[in-house]
Formats: C-alpha cells, structure tokens, sequence
C-alpha cells in the first residue's frame, strides 16, 4: 500500500509559475498544510517515508515524518519533470514568449514516458524491498498524476493533483482506495473515495 502526497504550496504554485525542477521551497500555507496533514497520518499506521529530493518535497516530508516518528529516505527518482524552458514563467509569460502553440514546441520538457519509467521503476522496487508494509510517497503534482495513471493503467486517473493531497493505491492489486484528498485542509475536499 503506497500514499502518495503531493508537497505543500509554494509562493510559485501560488502565482501559477512552472516549477518543475526548480528547487522553490514551500511557504507559509505549504507549511500549515504539510503539518495539517502530518496530524491528520498520525491516527494512521504508516512505515517508511520516501520523497524527492527537492526542497519543496523534502521540508513536506520530515513535517510528517516528525510527526509519525519515521525515517525520510531520499530517492532522485522522485524529482519532478524537468520544465526546460518554460520553468519559472506564468501561462500569460508563456504566451507573450511562444504564442498559443507554446506546449506544442520543442521547450527542452523531460517527455512522459521519461517519468514514468523512473516513477514505475521507483514503485516497484520500493514495493519489492519493503514488502508488507505502508509507504508514504512525497512528490509532485505532475509527476504523481502520470504514475498513478501508469500504475492503475487508466488515463482517466491522471487528473491534477492537490498541493497536500493523499492518494491511496494499493499497487499489487492496482486498486486506488483515495483519490487527491485533501480533507486535512480547511475547506479541502474528501477527494474521490474509490
């Protein structure tokens, strides 16, 4: 059973700015909110924690593994898809940049079938060396959207995913339990119980 968790907000997720492997921290509500959701774990039993090692996802993680008293183990597999070019620019700014055919450009993207083989790769080896027990995965909104679409070989869970949410997949039966919930948030949403 793996819960994968988007990282807190950041000013950048906020301003509607393409992070992707941009090292941004999280701010002030990224930090309520990891720290909601940290509460929200501890009535549950988790085992490891797992996230990228980027700061965004790092500083969401040892907020929960403070609280559940767990290891945060690092895995670069984890990172999120490299933005190329269009990193730290709005949609308006892209626009004004490449025009209205922007996503259909050569803007130097890591493609999706590049994170999904290191998303996959991850997931099962994790699943394979730590059998029998409940991870906790921190990452990132694209990244997460296209694995957990890989792992239930269903496009139609590659929905957006919340800052802080908590999807919950069992992988060897490729059952999703919880869908992007984020009813740990005031006026978060309960997601979609599966």
């Amino acid at each position: 059973m793996i819960g994968f968790i988007r990282h807190g907000v950041t000013a950048w997720n906020k301003e509607g700015r393409a992070q992707g492997s941009s090292d941004i921290p999280l701010d002030v509500d990224g930090i309520v909110t990891a720290k909601q959701l940290a509460c929200r774990l501890a009535n549950e039993k988790w085992d490891v924690i797992f996230t990228s090692p980027m700061v965004r996802a790092k500083q969401t993680a040892t907020i929960l593994a403070k609280k559940l008293r767990l290891e945060v183990k690092e895995d670069d597999r984890l990172r999120e898809r490299s933005g190329g070019l269009i990193e730290g620019t709005t949609e308006a700014e892209r626009l004004e940049k490449w025009g209205p055919t922007w996503r259909e450009q050569d803007l130097k993207f890591e493609t999706g079938e590049s994170v999904k083989a290191r998303g996959l790769d991850f997931v099962m080896e994790c699943v394979q060396c730590n059998a029998d027990q409940k991870i906790l995965v921190v990452s990132h909104g694209s990244f997460l959207k296209r694995i957990i679409a890989a792992l239930l070989e269903d496009q139609t869970y590659e929905v957006k995913i919340d800052n802080t949410s908590l999807t919950v997949i069992d992988v060897e039966k490729k059952n999703c339990l919880l869908l992007n919930d984020t009813s740990h948030i005031i006026g978060g949403s309960n997601g979609n119980r599966i």
